[in-house]
């Protein structure tokens, strides 16, 4: 029989076979742990962040535009608004700033490019309108029909690609963070077998049941197989609960508010364009943003069923309907001929009305996004110490494989 097919041959194949297989499981092991570490810490610190980021500029600047034309339409703007505008103006470009750092696709870049040019153009626009106003010279409405344009046909868009572009990034890092490991779990079930196999041929080799190092080292296999699964495990859990009782929700909260907002912006424009009740703004706001927020809001209390956001959902679809009597009421005084009246409705109890459902959806959105936080932050650090962890253990299981079936081969000498 040729040598390296009698027992001490085969005593070195298994041996070697055995140590570059636990080596090889540490390997895919520790490959394994990299990429959901890499996609769990892009969920908590990249498209994360940078989601919510894209979030704040779209409805910053949705809060600006309904802020001007409300202001605008009280005649001498309150302070107060002023500095809301200001403020969002200053907050959107601050997310811009962020985004572009953060983020170098192209696409998005292109996007940021265009916010970063068109808000300054807008802030001008709002100031000429503004400066009129103030002089009471009707003229003034022009220049907010050219910023609310602005703002519509190309800031709003821009922002919501970003949003759209980062959230896709972000629903991708999910998949990969909580993806089945399937090759570390058709790794270890393989080398399973083979440990099983080499023992029960080292059984009928040597007469001896059981080889002390070939069953440590499957032990310890085994207790890194199970510590791999259930951190993982552990991971995932948390980041689904990230993303189903805190980033899902919040979204699904701010584009209700947006829309909200984009309707109160209408209110005003309708009132400050004196076009009528049948203005093609009232028109829209009648016969498409009140139907679209009423399935939004359903919508958010659907998706954010078990999250800490939902409470404010509700409360929210509540000040709807209260909202919607006083608009009722601002289109009726309108459509009368009641301008004066239309208008003190709107800058009073309809404003007041909607205030109560933006504050609402603004509550709902910081207690899920803090909710996604914790929860996502959770699920990062359940993968804390597992690819050294992974390491050692190929290791230990290489060192005590090598042990045991050398100790088989010396018998031979």
């Amino acid at each position: 029989m040729p040598v390296a097919l009698r027992t001490p041959g085969r005593l070195r194949a298994l041996l070697v076979a055995s140590v570059a297989g636990s080596l090889l499981w540490g390997a895919i092991a520790m490959w394994t742990v990299e990429q959901r570490l890499s996609a769990a810490n892009q969920v908590v610190a990249g498209s994360g962040s940078l989601s919510y980021d894209a979030q704040q500029v779209y409805q910053s600047l949705s809060d600006a535009d309904a802020t001007e034309a409300n202001a605008y339409l009280s005649g001498i703007e309150p302070a107060s608004d002023i500095i809301r505008v200001h403020d969002d103006i200053s907050r959107a470009e601050a997310y811009v700033l962020a985004i572009r750092a953060g983020n170098p696709d192209p696409v998005i870049q292109a996007d940021l490019t265009t916010l970063a040019t068109g808000i300054p153009g807008y802030t001008d626009y709002v100031g000429e309108a503004d400066a009129f106003n103030r002089g009471q010279q009707p003229v003034g409405a022009a220049w907010l029909g050219d910023a609310s344009y602005l703002m519509r046909a190309t800031l709003l868009p821009a922002a919501s690609n970003v949003y759209d572009l980062e959230n896709a990034r972000l629903n991708a890092a999910y998949t990969r963070a909580t993806g089945f490991p399937s090759l570390a779990v058709a790794a270890a079930v393989l080398l399973g077998l083979g440990a099983i196999a080499a023992q029960y041929r080292l059984a009928r080799r040597t007469h001896r049941l059981l080889n002390p190092g070939v069953v440590a080292a499957s032990l310890i296999g085994l207790l890194s197989l199970a510590w791999l699964l259930g951190s993982l495990a552990s991971a995932r859990s948390g980041l689904l609960a990230g993303r189903d009782e805190g980033s899902a929700p919040a979204q699904a909260l701010v584009q209700a508010e947006v829309t909200a907002l984009q309707m109160h912006s209408d209110e005003s424009l309708t009132l400050i364009n004196r076009d009528g009740a049948d203005d093609s703004t009232e028109k829209e706001l009648q016969q498409s943003l009140w139907p679209l927020l009423g399935r939004q809001l359903v919508m958010a209390q659907s998706v954010g069923a078990q999250s800490p956001g939902r409470a404010d959902a509700v409360a929210a679809a509540k000040d709807a309907q209260a909202w919607y009597r006083q608009h009722r009421q601002v289109y009726t005084a309108n459509s009368d001929g009641d301008y004066s009246g239309a208008v003190t409705l709107a800058v009073t109890v309809s404003t007041t009305s909607f205030r109560a459902v933006e504050a609402a959806l603004a509550r709902g959105t910081a207690a899920d996004q803090d909710a996604f936080t914790r929860s996502a932050a959770s699920g990062d650090q359940a993968l804390g110490g597992l690819v050294p962890g992974m390491l050692v253990a190929a290791l230990l299981m290489a060192a005590a494989a090598a042990w045991g079936l050398y100790h088989r081969l010396a018998e031979y000498r």
